[in-house]
Parts: structure tokens; sequence; C-alpha cells
């Protein structure tokens, strides 16, 4: 359903475009747009309350049964698009080949570049708004550590979820998303943007594992149902149930 597949680089097309922005040579090397050190002063907590805190039968993850458990992260500032590419030239461009140009770009870079037709968006934007949280196991040697990410778009946010138990609000996220829907009506295209924050614990190829298969419990119908129990009908909620869908291992 997803159109979330980079290609190799191929940074002599960017630069002849010019749809890449940079002061000298148009083709912008793009600077991180989150940083460890900028982080605490934009986290705070949100003035919605907590999801349901009653995780009683999370198998694997234990329970946690204060008001402070899921009370989710405000987003960080997001760098602008304009900053990114030239949206002039890129208007000029078949949706294929700015998507190609936004993947191709972010290769190498310490980020995760997709793109997503805009009505798929609207369905995620959809859903997220009454199911904003959810865990997804991310398989590291010989088993997993638990990710606990928060959606409120056009931001996705992701942690460990032992972090988040011990830190709450104040635990700093590993990686974050943003969706730039600048071309949602022109193009019926949504870029993406994935930053990771730490690279001490999440590689590009995990980060990008994690964006496309959040994105699948919203997008899919039936494992959105578990996004459902885990957000609305918490006492029902199994893990195991994330780890039989994903296909992995019940330790």
């Amino acid at each position: 359903m997803q159109r979330l597949a980079s290609r190799a680089s191929r940074r002599t097309l960017l630069c002849a475009v010019g749809v890449i922005q940079d002061n000298v040579s148009h083709c912008l090397v793009a600077k991180r747009s989150y940083s460890a050190a900028s982080l605490p002063k934009h986290i705070e907590k949100l003035r919605k309350p907590a999801i349901p805190s009653d995780f009683l039968k999370w198998s694997g993850l234990g329970s946690y049964r204060t008001s402070k458990f899921a009370s989710g992260f405000s987003p960080l500032q997001p760098k602008p698009l304009e900053s990114i590419i030239d949206i002039k030239r890129s208007n000029s461009k078949t949706p294929e080949e700015l998507a190609d140009i936004w993947d191709d770009y972010h290769l190498g870079r310490g980020h995760i570049g997709a793109s997503m037709d805009a009505k798929l968006y609207h369905l995620l934007k959809q859903r997220a708004e009454n199911c904003r949280y959810f865990v997804i196991p991310l398989w590291k040697g010989s088993g997993y550590t638990t990710i606990f990410f928060q959606v409120q778009m056009p931001h996705m946010i992701f942690t460990g979820l032992e972090d988040y138990k011990a830190r709450g609000t104040q635990a700093a996220p590993y990686f974050t998303v943003s969706h730039y829907t600048e071309f949602a009506e022109s193009k019926e295209l949504v870029l993406i943007r994935g930053d990771v924050v730490f690279t001490s614990k999440l590689s590009d190829s995990e980060a990008k594992w994690l964006m496309e298969t959040a994105q699948s419990f919203y997008l899919n119908d039936v494992r959105y149902k578990l996004v459902e129990r885990f957000n609305k009908e918490t006492r029902d909620f199994e893990f195991k149930d994330v780890l039989q869908a994903l296909e992995m291992p019940i330790l």
C-alpha cells in the first residue's frame, strides 16, 4: 500500500534538477533537525489527558499503573520543507520524480526519506486522532526491545518503553518522523522525513523499519484493531498479539 522504498543515491541528478537547496552547490548537505542538547527544552506535557493506564495484561511488558505513564510528548520543531528543497522548482516535477529525488537525497545522511499517497496520509491522520499510542517490538540480536510511540500528526515520536516508564515525558525521543503535506493537494503526495536522534539506540535501517511498521499498524485494517484495543480496551490488550502479527517469537 505504501510507497516507502528508497533507491540508490543519484547525487548528480539532485544537482542537475536544482530541487535540493544549498547556498553554494544547490545540493544541500542537510544538518540534523534534532540534537540531544536541544531536546529537553522542547519536551513538555501534553494538555490532553493520558491514555488509560490500566495495562494489566501486557505479556513481556509488565504493568505500569500511574497516570503519568502515557501522557505523551509534545512535538519537536521540524525542519521546514523550504529549507530542504526548492518548492518552486519542485512544482514542475511529477510526483514520481519528486519522490525519487526526496528518497535519494536522504540516503546516507542519518535521515530517512520516504513518501506516501495523500489518501493514506489522511487515513493515518484520521485513525491517529482517536488512537495516538502504540508499542512495537524491535528485534535486536537474540531478543527484542519494546518501542513506545505517539502519533500526533504530522509527527510520530518514538522512544524506548523502559525509558518512558522511568522518565515519563522527560524521556528523550530516539527517533522522530515528520510528514510534509505541501504537495498533498497538487500532487497527491506526502513527503516523509525521519531523524534518528540517538544513533546509539537505533541504526538507520532499524529506524526505517520502525517507521514502516508503525504506519502499517494504522493503515492495515486487521493490525489497526490492535491499536484500538491498546488505546480503548487496554484490559484486553495482549502484547503477544503484536508479536504474532509481526511473526516474532513469544519469548
